[in-house]
């Protein structure tokens, strides 16, 4: 992979670990609170509305940190080891929570009576979304173990 390339991908990764920031600090506690506000009988909902919302974004930003090391393996031409399987499972961790909080958050939703046919239908959606990405992430992890294989055979036929 060219240089320009992951520094490419490391500059994306670093502006969406900012924005992704300025969401879970700003965006999420304020958008809790001025729904609670306007709709006073669902107060009771603010707290999970921002630690479900907050953690849900601490996924993506354990995904995007994964995704910048194993960027670096490839450039230090390591990807092909051992250690490069933990930052997949790191990712496929953090996509099954991220889908376990969606689920999470639809049964808080309806529990609470808050939710329209909309939040349900987005939230299906979701999970089905979280469920493809985790299968994606499994059958990405199996290509690399077959590729570290053979490149630990290759090393030995050498």
């Amino acid at each position: 992979m060219h240089r320009a390339t992951v520094l490419a991908a490391k500059a994306l990764i670093v502006v969406l670990l900012a924005a992704l920031l300025g969401v879970q600090v700003w965006v999420v506690p304020s958008l809790a609170r001025s729904t609670a506000a306007y709709a006073p009988e669902f107060a009771q909902l603010v707290a999970p509305g921002i630690a479900l919302p907050a953690v849900f974004v601490l996924c993506i930003q354990i995904v995007l940190v994964c995704v910048w090391r194993l960027l670096s393996m490839v450039r230090e031409e390591s990807i092909f080891r051992p250690s490069a399987f933990v930052w997949v499972d790191v990712i496929l961790g953090a996509i099954v929570t991220a889908t376990l909080l969606v689920v999470i958050g639809a049964v808080v939703i309806d529990r609470a009576q808050a939710g329209t046919p909309l939040i349900l239908i987005g939230s299906v959606v979701a999970v089905i979304f979280g469920a493809g990405l985790a299968l994606v992430m499994v059958v990405l992890r199996g290509l690399l173990q077959k590729a570290t294989q053979l490149e630990s055979d290759l090393s030995e036929v050498v």
